[in-house]
């Protein structure tokens, strides 16, 4: 039986076996040989690209017997005992589950003791970002101060959460993804180890599946050989992963490009029955149009030769689209990637991308408009157009409603039109919108300096805005920004749902307080439905000028038309309204 997961361990490791970091084993290599070590160490980089590892193999490097040495002997009786666990001087903490200030405080008691078993103490502390401000602090005072028989070696994620008094204060080497090459390399390595028999290609998916971490690498090989019977074949690493053959999505785009609307859903209809899952599959169709576009913008780059196994297949698909086809294709399948994290029906939202996308790159390349899915949804496309209508009847009976009660009425005798008092001019002048916005200002701002500095400081928002609560964004994102005017920031949403999430008392505050950060002075949040905004942008650009009212010397003489005057006549038609005196 193979014994792949010895390889994800730092068992009998030295700095050779530190896949694809070399730039940081000679530099640890050199300060051992010169004797050249600093009391703190800060090891930053993705997962599983060989942190913890590095830092244990260099905690027996400077302990063992026939050293210090470049490399641990990994025979003598403080290489073996640091192997197993089993030298108290060497302690391996986890700050997730070990963050805070007591935890620190017993460190910083006993390390000035010397130690019992081996010539240094040597603190691994993994994931250190999750310690508390207070641990922090506490850390801090012993690394000012730190005795000659103690090193610390930090290890973690997400540097950017550490204190720069901390950072300051260690050495600090950044670990790199490990290339593609350096992983297909290690897992035959491996595999010849293990007599494994593999077919390169599924090697080639192993490596581009784990993303530059060689342990979630060495785990999917070490899943796939107690899996697959026989040589390892790339159908067995995509049954144990869920993934689609890339031959499978050729097909699936290909339908796409010819707008097959029915082959492609009946494609993706025997991807779920195969068990595969909906969010899985538009992650792998987004990197499959990545590299297309990458494919048919550099193809002579290395990391494009790296990434593609098939570059001659890949081409002739990349041939179909232009790169503007692309970039929406891949816009559209990441939008609904993103809305498919709060659904309960994702399979449903992968066929409305494939739907999408379908009439998104027709239309781009033949210049006709998106193609109709009747044919493919039928009865809902016609229940929808019912509500659409539905509700636009309902928004003309309540304006009707409105007009009537502000004094207008429909006269049979079909008399001419008559004007209300000045008076009733001037309230009926402004009708309200739905938002209670008066939109007239911001139209006017939506072109000005103000909003065209807010579009520069957008995406910082919206980062902002995810950094402090990742559910808030998700409403917040399907907004767009349309106007900036004084201290208020105006939000249009296509989506009543996301605009009332938006609108919520605890959500409007974090995006409040973010605005306020990042413009430098308290902004308001104010939005208002897309639709409402054009039509008032529509009304805005079409509306006749406006007239001035005139006074003659003997009395005031007729008020120029009002505006809900204008709109009546706009929607009946001017056979239909009569204005009637009060």
């Amino acid at each position: 039986m193979a014994h792949i997961a010895l390889y994800r361990t730092w068992r009998s490791q030295t700095f050779r076996d530190v896949v694809g970091q070399r730039h940081i084993t000679q530099t640890l290599q050199n300060s051992l040989r010169e004797n050249r070590l600093t009391h703190a160490y800060l090891f930053n980089g993705p997962r599983g690209t060989g942190k913890t590892s590095t830092a244990k193999i260099l905690a027996k490097a400077i302990n063992c017997l026939n050293g210090p040495a470049e490399e641990p002997c990994n025979h003598c009786s403080a290489c073996e005992r640091i192997t197993e666990g089993a030298v108290m001087d060497v302690v391996e903490i986890d700050a997730a589950s070990n963050r805070g200030v007591e935890e620190i405080r017993d460190i910083r008691d006993k390390v000035k003791y010397a130690p019992t078993e081996v010539r240094h103490k040597v603190y691994i502390i993994d994931e250190v970002h999750m310690l508390t401000t207070e641990a922090f602090n506490a850390l801090l005072k012993t690394l000012e101060e730190p005795p000659a028989h103690v090193m610390f070696i930090l290890a973690t994620t997400e540097p950017h959460k550490i204190p720069a008094t901390i950072i300051s204060r260690c050495q600090r080497f950044d670990f790199r993804r490990v290339s593609l090459d350096d992983q297909v390399d290690r897992l035959q390595y491996v595999c010849d180890q293990e007599h494994i028999a593999i077919d390169r290609e599924a090697l080639h998916y192993i490596a581009r599946l784990s993303d530059g971490g060689m342990r979630d690498a060495l785990s999917l090989l070490d899943q796939a050989a107690s899996f697959a019977t026989g040589e390892i074949q790339l159908s067995d690493v995509l049954a144990i992963t869920g993934g689609v053959a890339s031959d499978q999505f050729k097909k699936l785009v290909l339908y796409i490009k010819d707008g097959q609307l029915g082959d492609a859903l009946e494609l993706i209809d025997t991807f779920m029955q195969e068990g595969k899952s909906a969010d899985k599959c538009i992650e792998n169709l987004i990197h499959y149009f990545r590299d297309l576009l990458m494919v048919r913008m550099v193809p002579n780059s290395p990391v494009i030769a790296e990434r593609v196994f098939d570059m001659a297949d890949l081409q002739n698909v990349a041939a179909s689209f232009t790169p503007a086809e692309m970039m929406a294709i891949i816009e559209t399948l990441n939008h609904y990637q993103s809305e498919m994290k709060y659904s309960v029906q994702p399979q449903t939202l992968l066929e409305i991308a494939i739907l999408k996308i379908s009439g998104g790159s027709r239309g781009a390349s033949t210049g006709a408009s998106a193609p109709s899915a009747e044919s493919v949804r039928g009865p809902s496309l016609e229940s929808d157009l019912v509500q659409q209508l539905t509700r636009r009847l309902k928004q003309l009976e309540e304006q009707v409603a409105g007009l009537v009660k502000s004094g207008v009425s429909g006269s049979a005798e079909g008399g001419p039109a008559r004007q209300a008092p000045p008076a009733r001019v001037a309230a009926a002048s402004a009708p309200t919108k739905k938002s209670g916005l008066k939109l007239e200002p911001y139209l006017k701002a939506a072109e000005g300096p103000e909003t065209k500095t807010g579009f520069m400081k957008w995406a910082q928002v919206l980062g902002d805005v995810k950094e402090r609560k990742i559910t808030v964004h998700a409403w917040f994102v399907n907004g767009d920004l349309v106007s900036v005017l004084d201290d208020a920031v105006l939000v249009a949403f296509k989506n009543d749902m996301h605009r009332n999430t938006t609108e919520k008392p605890e959500n409007k505050l974090i995006i409040e307080q973010v605005l306020a950060a990042v413009f430098g002075k308290p902004m308001r949040l104010l939005t208002v439905m897309r639709k409402e905004w054009d039509d008032a942008k529509s009304e805005s650009t079409t509306a006749p000028p406006e007239v001035m009212e005139l006074v003659a010397e003997d009395g005031p003489a007729k008020p120029a038309k009002e505006e809900w005057i204008s709109e009546a006549i706009q929607l009946f038609g001017e056979d239909l309204v009569t204005i009637k005196e009060d």
